[in-house]
């Protein structure tokens, strides 16, 4: 078992059709094949034999893919990067990672120059040689395109995606072959990935989200990556028309944008398939998108942890408002501090037990035996079921609000608030509080044209929900910080309170 076997397959059946379109660049199944077996070739040529650890520390550029399946053909583990991180970061992943080899770009080698990482041996840059020595391309041109693709065991690593790091280090979420093998099997099961799709890919190719849902899918499936740097708007928007994409794939943060655009339904004719995950869904935001663009948005969830994809919104009918029952060989439950688990419609913490739960933690068993109990990971997020099975996300067990014994969830009072016709986009967190232990704060965004005054806002908050549950504070921001997924950065907020 390899998950690299998934390219050869597609090359086998779809030579000629292009697996990455990227900025005016075509790279067919059969070129990405052969690039990939030369990355192999390469890698063994210096050393890197099975189980040692490659770095791809690569923004979303083709070279991320040939050098991440050269590594899995080579029996390597593919460690990712954040492509945004600084030199610190980078170094803390390099040393605890215990990488062998590096592959970066122009822009982000000097963040690997003489650092303190003895096991790192070679860093190679994939954009010319950047002052450090031949680049990827003259290096790939000596090596074989003709590889043998290791044989590894279902239980063998294949890759290493570092947590977010929002409470201490980064955690390394080790996945094997079995894992991401099985997890894009239902991907493309579940969602319905067909030969002749384009996939956009915007999403960094260093998280989960983009590297196993969206492109290892894709290569699985035999369709066509259209890929992006970034999220920009007006290029992806050009781009959906231009390549006629059918499928897109987001976080909630980037529907909100979109929305606030305007965009119109003829400018995303192409599209048949709307996709989030990542982070919960505003029900507002969903239904605003469901009248305006006449398709739904469906919803998954999962973590790193799960290679992400444990549940699905939905095969056999559409719920409104979750993230769907568990998908194909997967379980889920609502459990209890106890790990018992609670009543159907009770909150609890949301556990899920099946093939893509990841081996551990890379060097942190203690962390592993605290997240994966009797099989079960443990997965940080409050949620409720109903009697089919559905899951209904309430928030993050850290991002609780306790406000004098009261418990308050963030999201409960961003569903409110994005409700409110000045609002654009909202976080809801909680802040110290010498008298209540914590209180409740919200950052806005305001609609462009919009305005409201922060006594408006608690007395909208109060006229429809609990007053307890108003915020104490409210800011007016231009932006709210955000990961390199979208994701809201909530331990931003809380530092600048």
């Amino acid at each position: 078992m390899n998950v690299a076997q998934n390219l050869s397959r597609a090359r086998r059946f779809f030579p000629d059709r292009a697996a990455i379109v990227f900025e005016g660049r075509c790279l067919s199944y059969r070129e990405l094949d052969e690039a990939s077996d030369r990355a192999a070739n390469l890698l063994r040529s210096l050393g890197i034999a099975r189980g040692d650890r490659v770095a791809l520390y690569l923004p979303n550029v083709p070279e991320f893919a040939v050098v991440y399946l050269g590594a899995l053909k080579a029996g390597a583990i593919a460690v990712s990067i954040n492509a945004i991180f600084k030199r610190q970061e980078a170094e803390f992943i390099l040393k605890d990672s215990g990488a062998r080899a590096a592959f970066t770009v122009a822009d982000l080698a000097a963040n690997l120059a003489g650092l303190d990482c003895p096991a790192l041996e070679r860093v190679i840059v994939c954009d010319g040689g950047g002052g450090a020595g031949e680049g990827l391309d003259a290096l790939l041109q000596k090596a074989s395109p003709d590889a043998a693709i290791a044989d590894m065991e279902a239980s063998d690593p294949a890759v290493i995606l570092y947590t977010s790091g929002t409470t201490g280090f980064p955690k390394g979420a080790t996945l094997s072959h079995g894992n991401v093998v099985s997890n894009t099997w239902s991907t493309v099961h579940h969602a319905g990935y067909r030969p002749e799709d384009r996939l956009v890919l915007f999403l960094p190719l260093f998280h989960v989200f983009g590297q196993n849902f969206i492109m290892n899918a894709a290569f699985l499936a035999g369709s066509t990556l259209v890929l992006h740097r970034r999220f920009s708007p007006e290029a992806v928007l050009e781009s959906i028309a231009r390549e006629q994409v059918t499928m897109f794939f987001a976080v909630p943060t980037i529907y909100v944008a979109l929305l606030n655009l305007e965009v119109a339904p003829e400018q995303v004719a192409s599209i048949r398939y709307w996709f989030s995950a990542a982070a919960t869904m505003p029900k507002e935001i969903s239904r605003r998108w469901t009248e305006r663009l006449g398709r739904p948005i469906f919803e998954g969830y999962g973590l790193t942890e799960t290679s992400p994809f444990a549940a699905y919104n939905h095969d056999f009918q559409h719920r409104f408002g979750s993230v769907g029952t568990a998908v194909e060989n997967f379980e889920l439950r609502i459990v209890d501090e106890g790990d018992a688990e609670v009543p159907l419609g009770s909150l609890g913490e949301i556990a899920i037990k099946g093939p893509g739960v990841m081996l551990g933690y890379w060097g942190r068993p203690d962390d592993t035996r605290a997240a994966i109990r009797k099989g079960w990971f443990h997965s940080g997020d409050v949620g409720q079921m109903d009697d089919q099975g559905y899951v209904f996300i309430v928030d993050r067990v850290k991002d609780m609000i306790n406000r004098s014994g009261f418990k308050i969830w963030p999201a409960e009072v961003e569903q409110l608030l994005y409700k409110h016709p000045a609002v654009r986009e909202v976080a809801v967190y909680g802040m110290p509080d010498a008298a209540a232990g914590e209180a409740v704060a919200a950052a806005i965004v305001l609609r462009s044209g919009a305005s409201a005054s922060a006594e408006e806002i608690v007395e909208y908050c109060r006229a429809q929900a609990a007053v307890y549950k108003a915020p104490s504070r409210v800011d007016f921001v231009s932006e709210l910080p955000k990961s390199a997924t979208g994701k809201i950065l909530k331990r931003v907020l809380r530092e600048r309170v």
